[in-house]
């Protein structure tokens, strides 16, 4: 489900929601905002915010401009501006932001870079290790990995 509001920018305003008990798979792409409630298998791009909300799950990688995660994530997460991972958050995966708010109780299994440079979006910039290759107990370091 989208909404959109009237907008005369070139920024979209649409908002899209991807419900609890809701299930898809494949690769999402938006200039607008998305929240997901239920659960998603695939690459999430969005030119906007993304937020995962504490009943959300992707597996799979997520690229937007800002990002807030409640829920639970497997795989990489790569944010040109902010990244938050809220207190009932679980990110197994690497990460990559320009800036970085951990809540307390967050979970997270990976290596992060962090800084203007790091929160570029585009697939040809991101290096990082797969997920699935970062050993246990690797989190949140600070630590490039290139």
């Amino acid at each position: 489900m989208a909404f959109k509001a009237k907008n005369s920018g070139t920024m979209s305003n649409e908002l899209n929601f991807i419900g609890s008990g809701t299930f898809l798979e494949g690769l999402i792409e938006t200039s607008g905002s998305l929240r997901v409630d239920g659960r998603v298998k695939g690459t999430i791009k969005s030119n906007d915010s993304v937020t995962i909300g504490s009943a959300g799950e992707v597996v799979g990688d997520v690229y937007a401009r800002n990002a807030i995660i409640g829920g639970k994530v497997e795989g990489n997460v790569i944010v040109q501006e902010k990244l938050i991972l809220e207190s009932t958050s679980i990110l197994n995966g690497n990460l990559r932001a320009g800036k970085l708010i951990i809540d307390e109780g967050a979970l997270f299994n990976g290596k992060s870079e962090m800084g203007e440079a790091s929160g570029q979006s585009g697939d040809k910039k991101f290096k990082l290790k797969p997920a699935t290759e970062a050993a246990p107990g690797e989190g949140g370091s600070g630590e490039g990995s290139q």
